[in-house]
């Protein structure tokens, strides 16, 4: 197929260099010149596993700044791939789809049925409404999130347990089940239904997971407290066929891009309904519960003269982002506390970290 990603930063980029590999006629569009020349020039270099590989082989990927480059091109798809920063409260700035959305509006109505697919987390409801406003342009909308991990993107998009489509109509979701049929090296289930019920089913997914990242951190606290063995009360209980020990284990709370927000956007999105997500409001609560009881057992294990060290501070080892990470909020409740904490990290991470914290720890380059 011919497919044009409306947004190549990290996710949209992974998708369409492994889009490419598979035998796809693909076009990024970003709005950055500098960006766009390096993907064209093949020199852009990235820190996510494979990327770098991927383009340097890639023959059938070209990027682009002119977002027309799509629309006067008879392309079989168009995937939105932008960013949807949280808001305070809860929820999605969706001002970068809209951005897009306007351009294709400017552009005009189209001689035929284009469809277009929504891959960024939005909140429920939002892809109906943007239906009405390109209904009249002859766009059809379909959700299709994905589900991956910073760090182990190009794995992720290759191998997933489920492809979710919220379809815009039966030829899109047919049309969706076929790029994934020639993407997926693993066998995943199509979940093909509206795009409302998709919209839930993402950010209910991701809630899911962090209610059992909390469960296990706040049965591994008490435990820990009583004095019992949490590694294998948790790797029991685990082993129930009904649970199931993925994301069931003692550590820090859960935090990075993903967990936090969608939690939050599910429980403002019920609240809109009516509705109260007890649930996810308890494994908030909970995870800054377990921030707590990590910092008290800190501080309780070591001397006040004591240096205390931290091995990566990101929100997951081996990335660079530090956004909502649980190990780098304890450091800095160490610190805060008083404690001399060195942290050792990655050149990159040390530096977001001096921008953004200064002297507030000693550093060292983990090697």
């Amino acid at each position: 197929m011919k497919i044009g990603i409306l947004g190549v930063g990290k996710l949209g980029l992974c998708f369409a260099l492994n889009l490419e590999r598979c035998g796809h006629e693909v076009l990024g569009i970003d709005i950055s010149e500098s960006y766009v020349q390096q993907l064209n020039q093949k020199t852009f270099q990235s820190h996510e596993p494979q990327v770098n590989e991927l383009l340097s082989l890639s023959k059938n990927f070209r990027a682009s700044s002119h977002i027309a480059d799509v629309l006067v091109n008879d392309y079989d798809l168009l995937f939105v791939m932008v960013a949807t920063p949280s808001v305070p409260g809860g929820g999605y700035d969706h001002y970068q789809i809209e951005r897009i959305t306007g351009a294709l509006v400017n552009f005009g109505q189209r001689d035929k049925p284009i469809h277009l697919v929504i891959g960024c987390t939005v909140m429920p409801g939002y892809t109906a409404e943007l239906q009405k406003q390109l209904h009249d342009y002859n766009y059809i909308l379909s959700y299709n999130p994905e589900f991956i991990a910073q760090g182990n993107i190009i794995e992720d998009q290759l191998y997933p347990d489920q492809v979710l489509i919220g379809e815009g109509n039966a030829e899109a979701g047919d049309m969706l089940e076929t790029v994934y049929g020639t993407l997926c090296k693993s066998k995943p289930t199509i979940c093909r239904m509206d795009p409302l019920s998709a919209e839930i089913t993402k950010l209910a997914t991701n809630c899911f997971l962090t209610t059992k990242i909390s469960f296990a951190n706040s049965i591994g606290d008490l435990a820990t407290q009583a004095g019992a063995d949490a590694e294998k009360i948790l790797a029991a209980i685990g082993s129930d066929s009904r649970i199931g020990n993925k994301y069931l284990k003692y550590g820090f709370g859960f935090g990075g891009p993903c967990f936090p927000r969608d939690n939050r956007a599910l429980n403002a999105y019920a609240e809109t309904q009516g509705n109260e997500m007890l649930i996810g409001k308890a494994t908030d609560n909970v995870n800054r519960q377990h921030l707590q009881f990590q910092l008290s057992q800190i501080l309780a294990k070591h001397k006040a003269e004591e240096l205390i060290i931290f091995n990566e501070v990101s929100y997951k080892p081996g990335t660079v982002i530090i956004e909502e990470s649980q190990q780098l909020a304890l450091a800095v409740a160490v610190a805060q506390a008083g404690r001399k904490v060195l942290v050792r990290e990655k050149p990159l991470v040390i530096e977001l970290l001096k921008e953004k914290y200064g002297n507030l720890f000693a550093y060292e380059v983990l090697s």
